[in-house]
């Protein structure tokens, strides 16, 4: 009897693979977001951080440090609860894009931060002494050679922020982990719903992982 029943959950969905498409496509389209926004605030933070000056990098640490030693979990929480409170109403799919992408935007900030202080203090005196301002200089001559630098941990950074974007399912974001618990609630065949998640998961996954330990290499050969 075993052996038919799974047979017979298989079944049941596959024939409900819309539920799961819809699921895959919103978790897609919410990392892309997500990580769109993370960059931005990464990119923004990150220079930030990377000045002398007290103010910008004193906001640098208030930002990385708050997102990062509080659960994604409680920001998420956070935004869903507290933006109505504030006469704010937002979709749920935007609440969650914008607590991951704040999230690994603290986190890309550190590597860019990290990136641009690898780079030679002579680059930026350089490049001053050639007429650029600190924001010219900064987007012409000492961002494009941190690029190399930052590259494999952004990646790294990608992947942990598609696995992340599962937290949606817990303000009901109509993300793929959100999908797949409710489909397997209602029908009890939790087993090849979570099977199958875990195969979309790592097809999104596992390409980026690849694509880091590429780049690393090839930063390892250049260096």
């Amino acid at each position: 009897m075993v052996g038919p029943f799974a047979g017979f959950k298989w079944l049941a969905l596959f024939a409900n693979w819309k539920v799961f498409a819809e699921g895959f496509l919103t978790t897609l389209l919410a990392s892309s977001l997500s990580l769109c926004l993370a960059l931005v605030l990464g990119i923004i933070f990150g220079v930030l951080g990377s000045t002398h000056f007290k103010f910008p990098k004193a906001i640098n640490r208030v930002y990385v440090e708050f997102i990062q030693n509080t659960p994604l979990v409680i920001q998420v929480f956070f935004l869903f609860n507290g933006l109505p409170h504030m006469g704010i109403m937002l979709p749920v799919l935007a609440v969650g894009v914008l607590g991951v992408g704040i999230y690994h935007g603290a986190y890309i900030a550190e590597v860019i931060r990290a990136g641009i202080q690898s780079i030679h203090r002579g680059q930026m005196e350089a490049a001053l002494s050639q007429g650029f301002n600190y924001v010219g200089a900064m987007r012409y001559i000492i961002l494009p050679q941190a690029a190399r630098v930052v590259l494999p941990p952004l990646a790294n950074q990608a992947v942990n922020l598609i696995k992340n974007t599962s937290v949606m399912a817990l303000i009901a974001g109509g993300d793929l982990m959100y999908r797949a618990d409710s489909w397997s609630s209602e029908t009890l065949h939790y087993g090849p719903t979570y099977v199958v998640v875990g195969l979309l998961y790592l097809s999104l996954c596992f390409p980026l992982a690849n694509l880091v330990r590429y780049l690393e290499k090839r930063a390892e050969v250049s260096a």
